[in-house]
């Protein structure tokens, strides 16, 4: 029985909770912890568990405790990160994995010489379509990858930015491409691997109590001259969320849709029903998968600390999707083209970097400590 720690109670902690709570024969949450201990007792006492409240995480460290949830804000995950995998425990990290290349690799150090595991939260990729999406792909049926296009559109009111943590380079890292568009960004990571570079741009259009991007455009070149395109947002009405992708034989996308064509004589297109049913009928035979979302990633995690077998979403995934985020955001800060890998001489890898060079677009008006607990969204079905 593995025992578990969550480290942070906001709004987030309830998915960690509630997926560990899925697995009783294999783990137990034994402590929640919060620099607000009367939050780490409301969760305790919502999910009526039997587990004790701290406020500092430093009593954890030495404690027999196999597995962290760390569910607090970016600019705190490293230390947290580093300091439980020092101590021997394994780690899940919510995403962003960090709030800058520099804190990623610290953390994969500290993995490397513990020998635990580490695995960024991105619990997309254990959604059905996005496992059957990536299996399309990687089939070949669709022919070579000429475009994406990643469309991670959200909608958050003036007041989300109120927070005390959000809206700052210094403590939430970023705005929407780090914070919102990370999943769709590792997604596409993850079915088309990192680009060359990118050409970027972003704004704040409706948020004026942020520093940070609330709406950004990167544009992508692959070394096998595919593009691609990611918008992220938080000015979207109506949460749309699709990744399209564009081979040389069919289109499909998450939500699901076929399209394929073959040439006229003259050029234009037909319609190719014979290869839009083999897709269909490739997609239709994979398996469904039986944990969704955070559930679903936390059965890998606890599979992998079971076997021995690896994670699906390492340390180092978690840094490949930081580091495309990075380079979004020095494109769009300096108008220059950004060429992968970034080294750690650049001026955007560390964090005190980032809030030097990336634009700060207005000044943090209002903070308050908490919201009132309330449902978040977490992202589209993909259905």
């Amino acid at each position: 029985m593995l025992k578990v720690a969550i480290i942070g109670a906001g709004a987030i902690s309830t998915a960690h909770i509630e997926s560990y709570l899925q697995f009783p024969e294999r783990c137990r949450i034994v402590a929640i912890s919060d620099i607000y201990e009367e939050k780490a007792l409301s969760r305790i006492e919502q999910f009526k568990l039997e587990a004790k409240a701290v406020s500092d995480y430093k009593e954890l460290l030495s404690e027999d405790i196999d597995i962290i949830s760390i569910c607090t804000p970016p600019y705190t995950h490293a230390p947290l990160a580093v300091a439980f995998l020092e101590a021997g425990k394994h780690v899940i990290v919510e995403k962003p994995m960090a709030s800058s290349l520099e804190e990623c690799d610290l953390m994969n150090e500290a993995a490397r010489k513990s020998g635990k595991v580490l695995s960024v939260i991105a619990q997309n990729r254990f959604k059905t379509p996005m496992m059957k999406l990536k299996s399309v792909l990687d089939s070949g049926l669709m022919g070579k990858i000429l475009h994406a296009q990643v469309d991670s559109f959200w909608w958050r009111g003036h007041c989300y930015y109120d927070l005390w943590w959000r809206g700052t380079w210094e403590k939430e890292g970023g705005g929407c491409t780090l914070n919102h568009a990370v999943h769709h960004i590792d997604a596409l990571l993850w079915m088309m691997g990192r680009p060359s570079e990118v050409q970027a741009f972003m704004t704040n259009v409706s948020h004026d109590n942020a520093e940070v991007e609330d709406l950004s455009i990167g544009m992508l070149r692959y070394s096998d001259g595919a593009l691609a395109q990611v918008t992220s947002s938080v000015v979207h009405h109506g949460e749309e969320q699709q990744l399209i992708f564009q081979g040389a034989k069919a289109r499909v996308s998450t939500p699901w849709k076929i399209k394929a064509s073959t040439s006229m004589a003259n050029g234009f297109p037909e319609p190719n029903p014979l290869l839009e049913q083999e897709l269909q009928r490739y997609y239709d035979a994979l398996p469904e998968v039986v944990y969704e979302g955070h559930a679903g990633q936390i059965d890998n995690v606890l599979t992998a600390i079971e076997t021995g077998q690896p994670v699906l979403i390492d340390g180092i995934s978690g840094r490949q999707t930081l580091e495309l985020i990075v380079g979004i955001y020095k494109s769009a800060s300096t108008g220059q083209l950004v060429q992968f890998p970034l080294s750690p001489d650049d001026p955007f890898y560390t964090r005190s970097g980032m809030q030097t060079c990336a634009i700060h677009f207005y000044e943090k008006k209002t903070s308050v400590e908490n919201f009132t607990d309330q449902s978040i969204t977490t992202g589209s079905s993909y259905k």
